[in-house]
């Protein structure tokens, strides 16, 4: 049976701050280190990520995992009772459902937490003691930049300055030098959806990072190289300096807006594996990927994407629950392991339905969203397909 009609006919079917340092302190994380670390090979023509162990792995991920919402007024004492006001005990079971349902990845734990006139948040990352306790291959976003194409209160810094080559050697020194020897860290993101040469209605204040405008002369289109440079090669150095054994994931591209090459040429001795997020339908998806993908010569991946249903939004953020469109991300997946550069795709979950992002695998009580289970099916299945084709 083809991969499209399998997937169709599969179808028809409050923590406080104290409460979590005395946990982390109380708990001794035992020093995982194998000597071994997520690589790229390229092989026969394709691209692969090689695990730790050797073989190949094809990164099947879900975004956003945040806990607090089950700590919302309605989802009850599920949170106490259920899980003992304990990250440890909750990301266990995390774990046992991400690997049930055919993820391999924790793709970006960060969850959109509030999008208002004033700000628009995200929840914060999880600490090396959380990843120690979710126990499986994961990513992990920087914060060297806030230019985010959502975020409306950072002012961004002079990349060229001595004060963010500072600001970049602490993050790394903060957070690399812990998870170094890491063997389920596949690599670093360093900014979701930056502005390099766009922005929104409302943050056009700051963005973006470089004039537009500049762009139509060629001495402008060299001064934007000039200054990727300079950020890709700073950012880069800091991680290295801390840790020299995880991949550089770079930004996470906003692949529907404009994305100068000059950008991309920059990246091009620093990023190993170039990350995208990219909305749209599954034929565009298909297109932009596969342009990137031939301009890099690298590998790709698809950082950030799902669709919804119903398909007709209410705008941004929606007003009323909504759920992933599971057939259009079987059809995704099939899309993607037709591209020899592409190396996953990481599903916009998110792990909890919250009050924001309106969808999820599972709800503010912690029960089943109604596509999960289709959405496991496709997984697997495609799990098969890695083995079979890859291996």
């Amino acid at each position: 049976m083809k991969r499209r009609q399998f997937i169709h006919k599969t179808l028809g079917v409050s923590l406080g701050l104290n409460a979590f340092n005395l946990e982390c302190a109380s708990t001794q994380i035992p020093k995982k280190t194998s000597g071994q670390f997520f690589k790229i090979k390229k092989q026969k023509g394709r691209w692969l990520l090689i695990n730790p162990k050797g073989e190949p792995f094809w990164s099947i991920g879900l975004n956003h995992v945040d806990a607090a919402t089950l700590r919302h007024l309605n989802s009850g004492e599920i949170w106490a009772k259920k899980y003992d006001n304990s990250m440890k005990k909750w990301l266990a079971s995390v774990q046992k459902d991400l690997m049930d349902w055919g993820f391999n990845t924790l793709g970006w734990n960060q969850e959109l937490v509030t999008f208002n006139a004033q700000n628009k948040q995200h929840s914060r990352s999880f600490t090396y003691e959380e990843y120690q306790w979710l126990d499986m291959p994961y990513c992990h976003l920087l914060p060297f930049i806030e230019s985010h194409q959502w975020e409306t209160e950072t002012r961004l810094p002079d990349i060229r300055s001595k004060g963010f080559e500072e600001w970049c050697d602490y993050v790394a020194r903060d957070q690399c030098a812990r998870m170094k020897e890491d063997p389920n860290l596949i690599g670093y993101f360093f900014t979701d959806c930056p502005t390099w040469v766009h922005n929104r209605t409302d943050n056009a204040w700051k963005a973006p990072l470089f004039d537009p405008d500049k762009l139509k002369s060629s001495a402008g289109k060299k001064d934007l190289f000039d200054l990727a440079s300079t950020y890709y090669r700073v950012i880069t150095a800091s991680i290295k300096r801390y840790d020299s054994n995880h991949l550089i994931l770079g930004d996470r591209y906003e692949a529907m807006q404009p994305l100068p090459e000059a950008v991309i040429k920059a990246a091009l001795p620093y990023v190993d594996v170039f990350s995208f997020q990219c909305f749209a339908a599954t034929n565009t998806i298909g297109e932009k990927m596969q342009r990137w993908a031939n301009f890099t010569n690298k590998p790709i991946l698809l950082a950030d994407s799902a669709t919804w249903l119903p398909s007709k939004t209410d705008g941004w953020p929606p007003k009323e629950d909504r759920h992933i469109d599971a057939i259009e991300y079987g059809n995704i997946l099939e899309t993607l392991s037709q591209n020899p550069n592409c190396i996953g795709f990481h599903l916009c979950g998110a792990y909890l339905r919250n009050k924001v992002r309106r969808y999820g695998l599972k709800d503010a009580v912690d029960e089943l969203d109604v596509s999960t289970l289709a959405i496991k099916k496709i997984n697997l299945h495609h799990q098969k397909w890695v083995k079979s084709t890859l291996n």
